[in-house]
């Protein structure tokens, strides 16, 4: 039996992992997730992705601005839809997926999670590692990838109660800090700076693709963040509370690093930043650092979650808790810094390459899991069937959904637009990839048709929230 004394005091360990949060142990306010993906998305690769608008697609000032906040805008709908499952539910995302797929089909999309999670705990390790080289010299990249990968792991491993509070106080300190920074830069902006670059119908709308699936890209660990929340918060204040902090967060980031390498001569934006801010530009190094760690130990705790939910699919009665986290975590820790120091100095770009191009087996997912979630199962699943039965009313595997979901996935690859590959249909927008789109509709509208249709479909109808233990 798991101790949950004193478990809500932000330096405790957390003793949940994947199970039910009952009734009695949630707490917070939905204000906390405005802070939370605020800082999260006010990072250095948000800043760099940004300046993209203008070093690789060319884009004017005012169109790169329109097509960040549309982009960001749009994609964080289904980021802020995701969130506001977790006070409703009370279980992590991704336990989720066994309610669409089934107890053992869901390990498709589990597996491909994990994957990402690792993915991006390894690159941003590496990053860190850089970062802390660069700020302090004397320290070696080696010395400081593995010191980054140390405190992330120690973040994941304290758990939510500590995230938050982390993302909390860092909201304020990253906000502010972008703000002076962008003050700075500001008597760089003259009419020069208007003049640069040209609108281009596919580059803004390649543009709007980055920054709609990079929302997009966060839906599989975001009610990991809101599972605490009292069942009584609600759908509408978690949305809007993850919505503009995920959204204006990331936009400012963006906006930071579009100001950056405009008002210089730099082709870097972090580059251009060091040179514009002069002294303070080491606090932004800093506090960049920091965020780069904090943002981590999400990724690892996401990863750790992903990894027991695996597990715990062929254990149906296996409750695991503290000491199962910390051992998972200290063994990702282990196999993640080995890899970070294994990796060749590329391995951040390669890897962010992927990640775009795995956009192709997160978008179907994000469908029909929406699709489930709000129009067919009218927000409630079993939460007993899916933790603790072998199967239960979701059954072993759905192969309708699983059927759906490879659809989704193969109806995309016409459209790609990638490095590695052209599809043949994927000029249709002038060069822009468009196969995300065709992928989010077609799925959702297949999965909604066909599974609206099976009456089997009505053993989702089931009070959100039933523990673990019934």
């Amino acid at each position: 039996m798991k101790d949950q004394s004193n478990d809500n005091s932000v330096l405790t360990i957390e003793s949940n992992s994947i199970e039910y949060v009952a009734p009695a142990d949630r707490h917070g306010k939905p204000v906390d997730l405005f802070t939370l993906w605020f800082c999260t998305n006010v990072a250095p690769l948000a800043v760099i992705s940004g300046a993209t608008s203008v070093l690789v697609f060319h884009l004017d000032v005012v169109s790169a601005i329109l097509a960040i906040a549309a982009g960001q805008f749009f994609g964080a709908i289904f980021h802020a839809l995701t969130s506001a499952q977790g006070p409703l539910v009370g279980v992590p995302q991704m336990i989720q997926s066994r309610a669409q797929f089934g107890r053992y089909g869901s390990l498709l999309v589990v597996g491909f999670t994990t994957l990402i999670y690792l993915g991006f705990f390894v690159s941003n390790i590496i990053l860190a590692g850089k970062t802390l080289h660069t700020a302090v010299p004397a320290v070696p990249v080696a010395v400081g990838t593995v010191l980054g990968a140390i405190l992330a792991t120690l973040v994941g491993v304290i758990g939510y109660h500590f995230i938050h509070r982390f993302n909390k106080v860092g909201a304020w300190f990253m906000g502010g800090a972008l703000l002076i920074g962008m003050i700075m830069m500001a008597p760089g902006l003259d009419a020069r700076i208007f003049q640069q670059g040209h609108f281009d119908l596919s580059n803004w709308f390649a543009m709007f693709g980055l920054c709609a699936v990079w929302q997009i890209s966060f839906a599989p660990y975001t009610s990991d963040y809101s599972r605490y929340l009292p069942a009584t918060t609600g759908f509408a204040k978690t949305f809007a509370f993850t919505y503009f902090g995920t959204s204006l967060g990331t936009i400012f980031a963006f906006l930071f690093g579009v100001l950056a390498i405009s008002t210089s001569h730099a082709s870097d934006a972090m580059e251009a930043i060091r040179t514009q801010t002069g002294l303070f530009g080491y606090v932004l190094i800093l506090l960049f650092l920091v965020n780069i760690i904090g943002h981590n130990g999400m990724n690892l705790y996401g990863g750790v979650l992903s990894f027991i939910t695996a597990a715990q699919t062929f254990r149906p009665n296996w409750v695991p808790g503290r000491n199962v986290r910390i051992v998972v975590s200290t063994a990702l820790l282990v196999s993640s810094t080995v890899t970070a120091l294994w990796a060749s100095s590329n391995f951040i770009a390669i890897f962010l390459t992927a990640i775009f191009a795995m956009r192709i087996v997160l978008v179907p997912w994000v469908a029909i899991n929406l699709v489930d979630f709000y129009l067919i199962s009218n927000r409630r699943y079993r939460v007993s069937e899916i933790i603790g039965s072998n199967g239960g009313v979701y059954g072993s595997f759905n192969f309708k959904a699983i059927a759906i979901y490879l659809f989704g996935i193969a109806v995309q690859v016409p459209f790609m637009e990638e490095s590695f590959f052209h599809g043949p249909w994927a000029s249709i927008m002038g060069g822009a990839d468009v196969s995300w789109i065709v992928g989010l509709v077609a799925t959702a509208v297949t999965y909604y048709l066909f599974a609206s249709n099976d009456g089997s479909r009505a053993r989702h109808a089931a009070p959100a929230g039933v523990p673990a233990s019934e």
